[in-house]
């Protein structure tokens, strides 16, 4: 059976981050996962977790400054300072809040010494995080929302998580993005199964809610049955209007929440 994990950076966006937590336990979602939760205590969000029951399978470092667009540090040269404090606060507040996964975002950089500085700051941040048996993820993102990301596509990553070649790095396939630059997503997913940390779905090209648009969830939902992934799949799509309004996307395509 396919259970989700509703993605609070764009569900129930309106609300108070606790407030969206327990909408997403109302509405039967088997976890929760974050954007960038950190001006909210992490002792409340544990508490409310507990309050509800569910877990929390991930959050991402900060992006920057966003006044200037920024989307993420450690691919960033001459930023290895503000990025690894930003891994430093990702881990303790993943931490504190039992998340199992950190999204490291490698920002917007090209070049052999973006790549040099991401996988330093990935070697510095899975060898920190594994203290806590926490996961890092790297996740390629689409040219068409995020032009100039230094982590464009899944051979990209593959080759940086060998490169690096620590347990506790893996890949982010987000079936949104990988569809934009990619494709082929079932032959891709049982070529990078081992390498997969977590899978996020969106409609695509709307990234609204998944029942529409190119990819035909079902199908894939059944290939990874059939590839052995039991976690819970990251619902990280722009609901179209409200996510309430939205939800019967889950009966459509056949998911019992």
């Amino acid at each position: 059976m396919t259970t989700l994990s509703a993605n609070l950076g764009f569900l129930w966006s309106e609300l108070s981050l606790p407030d969206a937590i327990r909408a997403a336990a109302k509405a039967n979602f088997a976890a929760v996962e974050l954007h960038w939760p950190y001006e909210y205590d992490p002792n409340d969000i544990k508490a409310t977790l507990d309050e509800v029951g569910l877990p929390v399978l991930g959050l991402n470092t900060r992006r920057g400054d966003l006044s200037k667009g920024e989307n993420g540090l450690s691919a960033l040269v001459g930023r290895e300072v503000e990025a690894r404090a930003a891994i430093d606060e990702a881990i303790d507040y993943a931490a504190t809040i039992g998340a199992a996964n950190i999204h490291v975002m490698a920002g917007f950089a090209q070049g052999l010494q973006a790549h040099h500085t991401f996988i330093d700051n990935l070697r510095y941040a899975s060898n920190k995080a594994a203290k806590y048996s926490i996961t890092i993820l790297i996740e390629p993102l689409n040219h068409y929302d995020a032009p100039y990301y230094f982590l464009s596509t899944s051979e990209q990553a593959k080759a940086i998580i060998e490169e690096v070649n620590l347990p506790n790095l893996k890949l982010m396939f987000d079936c949104y993005h990988l569809q934009l630059m990619e494709g082929d997503l079932c032959h891709r997913l049982a070529a990078l199964k081992d390498m997969i940390g977590h899978i996020q779905i969106a409609a695509v090209p709307s990234r609204a809610e998944p029942d529409e648009g190119e990819i035909h969830y079902p199908f894939i939902f059944e290939a990874l049955k059939k590839l052995g992934f039991t976690a819970p799949i990251g619902a990280e799509y722009k609901p179209k209007t409200t996510t309430d309004a939205g939800l019967a996307w889950l009966n459509k395509l056949g998911i019992t929440q």
